[in-house]
Parts: structure tokens; C-alpha cells; sequence
């Protein structure tokens, strides 16, 4: 978990900022309840950076990093409304786990330059096992065009901040382990979240929740019907980037809120392979310990689950829903 922000906008002290905008400054400063080592890592790999940059309702199709002095970064920004920012940069300095320096760019006049250029400096700081991040932004170029994005700045980098520190807590909670013992009809699975039971009970039988966990990140997945309740029944429906749809239904027969949620699962594209999945909600010192028993009809249909990528799937699918709840937290937390 992060402490409260300290932020400071100001202007360049030895020269004053020009109409476009050009010296002005930012400054973020957060502490972290983890290792540094951890928090530049969230800064510098593609697959971490992805999941936290830009403001909140944004997600980041394209993020790529040349991470040497001199490489290029580039990172495609797509805005709840569907329209997609392009995001340059170049990194001038990295110094593991100390210090970063890269520059940021965006849009571009007629002669092909950046109409907005920020040298951005993060400093990575030990603070007895906590790691202080200091987030300092300067503006070196702006045209007039770019007024909203600086007046926006602030706000976009304290939202961006917010979900890396959502992103951080998953980062350094238990990671999620499979178990499929050889001639047992049966997967277990089991994940430890840091967040109440309670919380985690009620975000995973929430179909208003489900689109934002359920299943691999590249596949978009829509709530047909959710009744938690026992005899209720449910059907999602996912979709891949090319088009094709996969739909999974089942039944609710035990709905036990905050302790257990047992249902059937059936998979639309292969119909008669029916598994009962039991889930239990275990509280251990007020984080949350799960685990999904998932008993097939035979052996021959859970050897086939594996070897469909199911446990790359089941892992992506708790690692969204890890990070779901550290954002509803952090959200809770700054309400």
C-alpha cells in the first residue's frame, strides 16, 4: 500500500514559463510498501508499465521500451472513448533501481516536431524496505494546441500514480498456484489476495465486475446473465480480437456469502464436458485465501482443461482480479 501523495506544481526557477507552457513543472512524491528492486521493475518492464500507465478509464495496447540511453519508447494511450494517443520518448538515463530519466512526447506540428516535450526524472529511494518514488516532470516544448494537456497534467499523473500503486500491491502479493495430481479428476487452485473477504466474495459474484477479470487480457468478455444466487444460473460470453466467440455457462448450487460459491462450468464449443467448480473464501488475518476445486467427469476431460492453456488462463485471469481489488481499495481509500 502507498502513503498519501505529497504534490507541487511550480514554475522553472530560472526562467519564466512561456504562454505555451514551456518550464513548467510537476513534482509527485509517494512511498510504497515495497522494495524498490520491485517499483523500478514496475517502471521499465513493458508488461508491468502497461497495466498502470495513463490516467484512470485508460488502457495501453501498445507499450514498447528500448530500456539502454538512447532507446525509444512508445506508448499508445487508448482513451475510454475508444480514441487512441500516441506517446513517444527516449530514455537518457537509467541507473537500476536508483533513477530514470526519459523524455515524453506527444502530437506533432507540420514540421513533424513534438507539440508537447517533457523531460521526465523519477527517483527510486530505500526507505527501510519501503521505497520512496519521486516523480519530477518538466516541460520543455508546448504549443498553444497542448493547453488542455497541461492543464491536465497534474490530474493525469496522480491518476496514473494511483493505479501503480494498485499495480505495485499485486506485484508483491502470493502468487497463484495450480495443483493436478496425476490419475485425480480434479484441479485446485488457490490464490492469497490482500484484501478482506468480504470485499473478495462480493467483487467475484458481481457481474457489473466480472468484464474487468474474467479471463485473459486479450479477450474481451460480456456478462450474458449472472444470477448468484443457489439455482441461479450464469453465461459469459468472450470475444478474441479477431472476431471469434467462445460462451461458458453453468449453475449456481451453493451461494454462500462471504464462505463458499459452488457451480457448474461448461464450455459452449465442447457441450456435455461439464466440471463443478467449489470455490472457498478462507479469512486469514484479514487478507483472503481462495481456492477453486474443479472436479471433471474424467480424466481424460481434466488432462484436456490443461492442456487447452487453462492454467495460463486461470493465472492471467486471478492476476486481473488481484489487481482489481488493490484498485477498489486504493479507490476506497482516497473517497
Amino acid at each position: 500500500m502507498a502513503t498519501a501523495s505529497r504534490r507541487q506544481t511550480m514554475n522553472d526557477s530560472n526562467s519564466e514559463p512561456s504562454a505555451g507552457g514551456a518550464g513548467k513543472e510537476l513534482v509527485i512524491s509517494r512511498v510504497f510498501d515495497a522494495p524498490r528492486a520491485l517499483v523500478f521493475r514496475a517502471w521499465t518492464e513493458p508488461r508491468h508499465l502497461a497495466r498502470w500507465w495513463s490516467p484512470k478509464g485508460f488502457t495501453n495496447p501498445v507499450c514498447e521500451l528500448d530500456l539502454r540511453p538512447g532507446g525509444r519508447i512508445r506508448i499508445d494511450m487508448r482513451a475510454p472513448d475508444g480514441v487512441v494517443y500516441a506517446m513517444g520518448g527516449a530514455f537518457e538515463e537509467i541507473v537500476e533501481p536508483e533513477r530514470l530519466v526519459f523524455t515524453s512526447t506527444a502530437g506533432a506540428d507540420s514540421d513533424g516536431k513534438p507539440m508537447l516535450e517533457n523531460r521526465n526524472t523519477v527517483t527510486f529511494e530505500d526507505d527501510d524496505g519501503k521505497t520512496k518514488m519521486t516523480v519530477h516532470v518538466l516541460v520543455l516544448r508546448a504549443a498553444p494546441e497542448m493547453a488542455g494537456a497541461l492543464a491536465g497534467m497534474e490530474q493525469g499523473w496522480t491518476e496514473s500514480i494511483d493505479k501503480l500503486s494498485a499495480h505495485v500491491r499485486t506485484m508483491t502479493m502470493s502468487s497463484t498456484e495450480i495443483f493436478a495430481e496425476p490419475g485425480k479428476q480434479e484441479i485446485v487452485l488457490t490464490r492469497v489476495f490482500d484484501a478482506p473477504r468480504d470485499l473478495v466474495f462480493k467483487t467475484w459474484t458481481d457481474p457489473t465486475m466480472i468484464p474487468r477479470w474474467w479471463g485473459p487480457r486479450y479477450l474481451t468478455t460480456t456478462v450474458d446473465r449472472m444470477d448468484a444466487r443457489s439455482g441461479g444460473g450464469w453465461r459469459f460470453v468472450q470475444r478474441a480480437p479477431d472476431g471469434s466467440e467462445y460462451a461458458f455457462h453453468g449453475v449456481y448450487h451453493d451461494v454462500t456469502s462471504p464462505r463458499t460459491l459452488v457451480s457448474t462450468f461448461e464450455f459452449e464449443g465442447m457441450p456435455g464436458h461439464v466440471a463443478l467448480e467449489t470455490g472457498t473464501f478462507d479469512d486469514i488475518g484479514g487478507k483472503t485465501k481462495l481456492t477453486v476445486r474443479s472436479v471433471f467427469q474424467s480424466l481424460e476431460d481434466r488432462d484436456g482443461m490443461l492442456q487447452s492453456g487453462m492454467e495460463q488462463g486461470a493465472t492471467e485471469t486471478t492476476e486481473r482480479f488481484a489487481e482489481l481489488l488493490a484498485e477498489l481499495e486504493e479507490g476506497a481509500s482516497h473517497a
